[in-house]
């Protein structure tokens, strides 16, 4: 994770994600997919047009070629697709795509949660062909008729089980020690007065092991307005959890 203030960066010399200066860690977060829309091209929401019955992924800071793995957590469906080009898009979100990619990956366009991870490219991808779940795209229409039995589904029709809203939660940091934890955490509450100090929660994973989380959210709009609070602090990268 990597911040604009010096004086974050002193505090934050204990987290288990520092990558090395010459070994870059290749691209990997979580949180929302930006659908694209006709609409946000004319009103400058952003600054390209694409095709959206075309499988395009955009981002605003990986190079166009780059190899990109998305899934959606929800059923695993994935999708492996090179980045077109750079473009501006909203802050919140972690990648702009198309509509046919958000139908390939079966993505709730209201709640369009996703997985993002860079790949290196090998002989296994093959950029815009490796795609996953076509057996899903077989024909049905060939399959025989035989009998057809008709029950009075009256007798045995249940309740369907009522599915669990999701709930999120915005990861600030993975700590050594649970005091570097805490100092980040009085820090926010410093410079970010008017955000609610209950959200803020130290979460013990493992032995020397420390999460610093916000939430949870069950609202996107809440989720958005805070994400956008804590990127004005200094983060330039935030991740964003999902729980049932």
């Amino acid at each position: 994770m990597k911040f604009n203030y010096l004086i974050l960066f002193l505090l934050l010399v204990s987290c288990t994600s520092t990558t090395s200066l010459n070994n870059k860690k290749a691209y990997s977060s979580k949180g929302f997919a930006y659908i694209y829309n006709e609409n946000d091209y004319n009103d400058k929401v952003v600054n390209k047009r694409y095709n959206n019955f075309e499988n395009i992924i955009a981002h605003n800071n990986l190079k166009p070629g780059t190899l990109i793995k998305l899934t959606n957590p929800e059923n695993n469906m994935t999708i492996s697709i090179e980045v077109k080009n750079r473009v501006n898009y909203p802050e919140f979100y972690k990648i702009l795509i198309t509509e046919s990619v958000a139908n390939e990956l079966r993505l709730n366009k209201n709640i369009p949660f996703i997985e993002v991870e860079e790949l290196k490219k090998n002989k296994s991808f093959i950029a815009g062909k490796a795609k996953t779940f076509n057996e899903e795209k077989k024909v049905f229409t060939k399959a025989p008729i035989q009998n057809v039995k008709i029950d009075d589904i009256s007798k045995k029709m249940s309740k369907p089980k009522k599915k669990k809203s999701k709930i999120f939660k915005i990861v600030l940091g993975e700590f050594y020690l649970k005091d570097s934890a805490i100092i980040l955490k009085n820090r926010l509450m410093d410079k970010i007065p008017d955000f609610n100090e209950k959200k803020l929660m130290i979460t013990k994973v493992s032995k020397n092991n420390y999460h610093l989380t916000s939430g949870p959210y069950r609202a996107i709009n809440t989720l958005k307005e805070d994400y956008l609070k804590l990127k004005k602090f200094g983060f330039e990268e935030l991740d964003i959890n999902s729980y049932e």
